[in-house]
């Protein structure tokens, strides 16, 4: 073993692990003060300390109590889940593809929900819109429309992995298909908003505003546990997804079903898109943007680069959910604008940043 000295792991190896252990600690202390943020801020601002003790059921303030776990903590809860969600889902789907635009958005998955609710507004009777107390406006069927959207994204996801298994499990085949399945979902979605009503179009457009304020605590723990199993499963499989880094026969040389493990996961990221493009709508760029991030300050080990794109997930959509209650005051931006006016140019900055390298 001529890479250790007499045994000992070399100093610099250490300090190289050492600096992605840091990075990781810093993202889950950085994770916790944008999540005090995110509660913290509002129409009625509650102090830092409120807001802690509240978690732990110690509020002195009966009002700050209720406003924290009724109304803001599950909402901070959803942006979490949806932002570790969709930037695992995404990070593994990079991996299984080979393809650094490999992300729900990027194959039709979000498209073909938007087609779902659009179908369910149109056809099954749950466009009909009213007026919340704060004035919003809410689809007064949302467990229909919901349970439409999901069937649809993992309908999109089954017909790719299909395509796939006919003509081989190759990322090219997978990639190409996503794109051809997201834009005839895009044009269903047109199709049916071109004979809609007034309304029924309202509630269309409204419904594909991604925005976590429509989650509560069911939605929150369904998400909860749907996120927790997939990010384990891709953690589990961290070794996999490096082999398959060095290319599918050196991944077969080493002992990994490359097609297995490939379906496995696209279904697993497809699953786990659905669930939150189903109860949030569509938030687009977490799932491309933050892995390549991650990417850029710790590289492509698994190892560390899975749970670190889950805390900057997290992250991202915390700050866009912070961003998007105090930017128009009292008027609440949904999330998926931010999103995507951050996701964007922080997209073209990372491509122009590695095209100049």
């Amino acid at each position: 073993m001529t890479h250790f000295d007499h045994g000992q792991i070399p100093t610099t190896y250490s300090a190289y692990i050492g600096r992605k252990i840091l990075f990781l600690v810093f993202l889950t202390a950085l994770t916790g003060v944008l999540l005090v943020l995110a509660v913290s801020l509002g129409a009625v601002r509650i102090p830092a300390w409120e807001v802690v003790l509240a978690f732990f059921g110690l509020g002195e303030d009966a009002r700050y109590e209720i406003i924290v776990r009724n109304i803001r903590l599950p909402h901070a809860l959803a942006a979490v889940l949806a932002g570790a969600g969709l930037a695992a889902a995404g990070a593994a789907m990079q991996s299984i593809l080979r393809n650094p635009l490999g992300s729900p958005f990027t194959l039709g998955i979000s498209q073909a929900g938007a087609f779902g609710a659009a179908f369910s507004v149109m056809l099954l009777g749950s466009g009909t819109m009213q007026s919340t107390q704060v004035g919003a406006v809410s689809i007064i069927n949302p467990y229909m429309t919901t349970l439409s959207a999901f069937i649809a994204c993992m309908a999109a996801s089954l017909v790719i992995i299909a395509i796939a298994r006919l003509r081989g499990a190759s990322p090219e085949v997978m990639v190409l298909s996503g794109v051809a399945l997201g834009s005839l979902f895009s044009a269903g979605t047109m199709f049916l908003q071109y004979f809609a009503d007034d309304v029924q179009l309202a509630a269309m457009v409204f419904w594909t505003f991604g925005d976590v304020g429509r989650a509560g605590w069911p939605e929150v723990g369904f998400m909860a546990v749907v996120v927790a199993g997939a990010v384990i499963f891709f953690i589990l499989n961290r070794w996999n997804y490096n082999a398959i880094d060095a290319g599918d026969e050196t991944a077969r040389g080493l002992g990994v079903r490359v097609e297995l493990v490939r379906m496995v996961g696209m279904l697993t990221a497809s699953l786990v898109t659905a669930v939150i493009v189903s109860f949030l709508g569509i938030i687009g760029f977490v799932g491309l943007v933050c892995p390549h991030i991650v990417r850029r300050v710790i590289g492509d080990d698994h190892r560390y680069l899975l749970p670190a794109s889950v805390l900057t997930g997290a992250c991202l959509l915390l700050a866009a959910d912070i961003a998007a209650r105090m930017l128009l005051a009292p008027r609440m931006l949904p999330v998926s604008i931010l999103t995507a006016f951050l996701g964007a140019p922080t997209f073209l900055y990372l491509l122009i940043r590695g095209r100049n390298r």
